[in-house]
Formats: C-alpha cells, structure tokens, sequence
C-alpha cells in the first residue's frame, strides 16, 4: 500500500485519461497550440503577428471597415484591436480616419505596405487551411463549427441561469 504523500502513477494515469474529456481544461492547450502553429506559420510567411494577419485578411477581403466590425468578425475584443491598429498604421499596413457619417467610429483601411504584408502571408496560410482539410472533410468542419457554436452559446448562458436549472433536477 502507498502512503498518501507517494505518488500514484495508476490513479495519475486515471486522472489524466478522465481530463483528456473535460472539454473546460482542453480548450486552452488547444487555443495554445493554435496560436503557436499559426505564428510559426507567419514567420515562414513575413513575420506578421496574428492580429495583424487576421486583420489584414479581414480588410483584403472585405476593403474598408470600422474596429467594431473587424472585432465582431475576429470575435475578438474591441479593446484588443483599438491597441493593435495604431502600430500598424505605424509600420504602414493600414489607414484609419473618422467615419464621416459617425464620427464616433473609426474606418480601417488596407494599405499598400499592408497588401504587400498580406500577399507574402496568404500562400503560406492558405497552405494551414488546405492542411486542416486534409485532416478534416468539409463536412465534419461544419459539424465542429456548429459544436463550437453550441458549446460558445452555452458559456454565455448566465451563470445564475446555469446554477437554476440545475438545482431544479
């Protein structure tokens, strides 16, 4: 018998094999790994930081837009990329100006430093998305998307909420 200040490689075991299902503690590491392989991927493809991928992705493909709607499509914190976009616009990658119609907003453009930034970053990222697809079929995308879907629409659910329901069973 073990005392219990001696470690316990089979309950060690045990606990880990019952953690790899606990989708809370999972999906840190997995963001993790995530942002590493896709900086690793950008250094190959010009050094960009994610941010500035994302954002210079988001802006090739849909031109000019406010930090509200680049935030919204990046589910990303607006403060996030109200810091971001002033040293960018440092190095050239984008513009931004006063919406005319609401002055209150601020409109970020692509800029030619930013499309050439782009331009040497979207092979070697469009080569990330191709690899995934050959792993993954388009449909079982579809259905971890719509598991994320699910799973981000039960974390926003309100906590009281939560804790109601469950003291109702």
């Amino acid at each position: 018998m073990t005392k219990a200040s001696e470690r316990n490689a089979a309950r060690i075991a045990a606990r880990r094999a019952r953690e790899g299902y606990n989708v809370f503690s999972r999906l840190p590491a997995v963001y993790a790994a995530s942002r590493s392989q896709g900086q690793q991927f950008l250094q190959l493809g010009g050094g960009l930081s994610i941010v500035e991928w994302r954002t210079l992705w988001d802006l090739h493909e849909v031109g000019p837009m406010t930090i509200r709607d680049l935030s919204a499509i990046q589910r990303a914190d607006h403060s996030l990329l109200s810091r971001a976009l002033p040293a960018m616009a440092r190095k050239g990658y984008v513009t931004m100006r006063r919406d005319d119609g609401d002055g209150r907003q601020t409109i970020v453009e692509i800029a030619p430093a930013g499309r050439a930034a782009y331009d040497c970053a979207a092979p070697v990222m469009a080569r990330r998305r191709a690899a995934l697809r050959e792993v993954f079929s388009e449909e079982e995308i579809a259905v971890f998307v719509g598991f994320l879907d699910r799973f981000e629409e039960f974390l926003r659910t309100p906590v009281e909420q939560v804790l109601k329901e469950e003291s109702a069973k």
